[in-house]
């Protein structure tokens, strides 16, 4: 069971409106800050976020209460004056969970109306959730014969890609920035990346290494799942043969 929480900022276009014309520096300054002070305080709870849009971020929030959520919005309210909505859902795999909590905000289902909480809280009720990291191998070499800014279009060809074929397996991708990658999903982790890695080779002519790890807590299988990233890459330092994917879990 995976639970999710979508944060977005209301009114954020008519807000906008009211800086004048001179404003986009002053936006994405006020995205970043908010973003970091969001990632903060859900991953003292065991969390992570995932920049949706830069209006819109997704908190796998496994483990949460409708109190814990209560507590973050409040911290939130003291360091920005933008009004934050939370919607959140919870479901067999991150798609539906997704859907849930899309479903709670529309409906609406609310939880909280001082705070502006809609959808459904699983709180602590067992939940699982596996992770998988990808990075690509070597893109060093890529740098040779490609300018910085060809590489990052490859970059978000594979991103593009990638979401569409996990999304198919009811998975959420995410660009974590550099050749870097997470995807949020549940059963079938490692067939689906073996899957995903041939797909890449043959259509973007590159590698990827992926690292896949299972945890209770949105953070505990981050942290699985870049040790069995780091795990490859330390078979392949010790020049033996090196596996593409590797898998940790906690269970």
């Amino acid at each position: 069971m995976i639970q999710l929480t979508i944060i977005k900022i209301t009114e954020y276009g008519p807000w906008t409106l009211t800086l004048g014309s001179d404003r986009e520096h002053e936006l994405q300054m006020l995205q970043a800050h908010l973003y970091g002070q969001i990632q903060k305080l859900f991953s003292e709870k065991n969390c992570l976020v995932f920049s949706n849009r830069f209006d819109e971020f997704f908190v796998i929030t496994n483990g949460l209460t409708l109190a814990d959520h209560i507590e973050i919005q409040k911290k939130l309210s003291q360091v920005s004056s933008l009004k934050l909505s939370m919607s959140i859902g919870y479901a067999d795999n991150p798609f539906d969970a997704n859907l849930k909590a899309y479903e709670g905000k529309k409906t609406p289902i609310i939880l909280d109306d001082h705070h502006h909480i809609f959808g459904f809280v699983n709180g602590h009720a067992d939940q699982k959730v596996t992770i998988m990291h990808f990075d690509v191998e070597n893109i060093t070499s890529q740098r040779k014969i490609k300018s910085p800014y060809e590489i990052s279009s490859v970059i978000f060809g594979i991103y593009a890609k990638m979401s569409e074929f996990f999304l198919a397996k009811k998975s959420l991708s995410f660009f974590m920035g550099g050749d870097n990658f997470m995807v949020v999903t549940s059963g079938d982790a490692k067939k689906n990346a073996r899957e995903f890695l041939e797909i890449a080779k043959k259509e973007f002519d590159v590698s990827f290494n992926c690292g896949i790890g299972t945890g209770r807590t949105a953070r505990e299988a981050v942290k699985l799942a870049t040790k069995s990233l780091d795990t490859i890459r330390e078979i392949r330092d010790a020049k033996q043969v090196k596996p593409e994917i590797y898998e940790l879990s906690c269970f």
